[in-house]
């Protein structure tokens, strides 16, 4: 699996639905270029049972997100229509009504197969199109870009295990801080916390004080 930490977010393009119903094409991330820190995750399939229990759950921190100049943008290989319908379903009913954040629709896998989050066994033929002889769906993962467009923090988890969106928070709670003060952060590291001059003496003198 790729490491993408260190190296420019991969660009793309395509149909997603915003605002909790609004389908528009053309969506990419160069939008929040210079201006915001982001978060995209991926999830495996529409209308699953972990998958919205994520979405409901990032969808609780969005404010918490908002406050730090930080977009929400999730994305799976399903269809804009798939995500559309699934927004137009309860909560009680195993939708995902509510969340107004973008939602990707990778439908050719292109953008989880960039991200290198892809599942499946798949191949390119001698045109470059891709091709597939098992079902391919992404992985759970997670990728915090900053305003640079360089990602900054991955995590990829497999398909039975949900993630914790207070950690996602805490990353960039933790991005920020080292951006704002030059400081690095420790272990369990939370915001309010010191940081540590990432020197021997700074180490040191954080070490001793703890």
């Amino acid at each position: 699996m790729a490491v993408l930490v260190g190296k420019k977010a991969p660009s793309f393009t395509a149909p997603a639905v915003v605002n909790g119903g609004e389908v528009v094409q053309g969506f990419s991330l160069d939008q929040y270029l210079g201006k915001n820190h982001v978060i995209l995750f991926f999830y495996p399939k529409d209308f699953t049972f972990v998958c919205p229990s994520e979405l409901h759950a990032f969808q609780a921190k969005l404010a918490e997100f908002e406050k730090r100049g930080t977009k929400l943008v999730a994305c799976s290989t399903d269809t804009e229509e798939s995500h559309w319908g699934w927004l137009q379903m309860d909560k009680k009913n195993g939708g995902i009504k509510g969340i107004t954040y973008p939602i990707i629709a990778d439908t050719n896998k292109t953008i989880a197969d960039a991200y290198d989050v892809l599942l499946g066994e798949y191949q390119y033929d001698e045109n470059g199109a891709l091709t597939a002889t098992d079902t391919m769906i992404a992985y759970r993962g997670l990728f915090l870009i900053d305003k640079k467009g360089i990602v900054r923090h991955q995590l990829v988890n497999d398909l039975p295990l949900g993630r914790n969106v207070d950690e996602a928070l805490r990353m960039v709670d933790a991005l920020q801080f080292n951006e704002e003060n030059g400081e690095v952060c420790p272990a369990n590291w939370t915001k309010g916390e010191e940081g540590m001059k990432a020197t021997h003496d700074g180490v040191a003198s954080y070490l001793a004080a703890h």
